[in-house]
């Protein structure tokens, strides 16, 4: 299901909102890990690598994330059928954002102690 719209809110013209939906949800950052660490990937390499994730859940977020551009999706006509993902220039650019994101919170993990 596509969240996008069904909440409005002074923030709907906020670009970091704009890209948080995009990215957020349980299992689209892990998507994008995985094809960031391993490259192009079938479905059920995907579905190897990422614990936990149901076949209707990674479709739906493969679908949300092609429609997004985030990721791309190949299909080659031959038997049996074979369709393979990647991540787009729009998905390789999010990268370092991703990684920067996660130093800071790493150090925010650190900081934790003094709770």
């Amino acid at each position: 299901m596509n969240n996008q719209g069904l909440y409005k809110s002074h923030l709907d013209g906020c670009p970091l909102t704009f890209a948080l939906n995009l990215i957020g949800g349980k299992w689209r950052l892990p998507i994008i890990w995985a094809l960031n660490k391993n490259g192009t990937m079938r479905y059920n390499e995907l579905q190897k690598s990422i614990e936990g994730i149901t076949n209707m859940m990674l479709t739906q977020t493969l679908r949300d994330l092609e429609l997004s551009n985030i990721i791309d999706r190949k299909q080659f006509m031959e038997v049996p059928p074979r369709v393979e993902y990647s991540l787009t220039d729009n998905g390789e650019n999010l990268i370092p954002a991703l990684k920067a994101l996660a130093t800071w919170g790493d150090r925010m993990k650190g900081n934790d102690n003094s709770n």
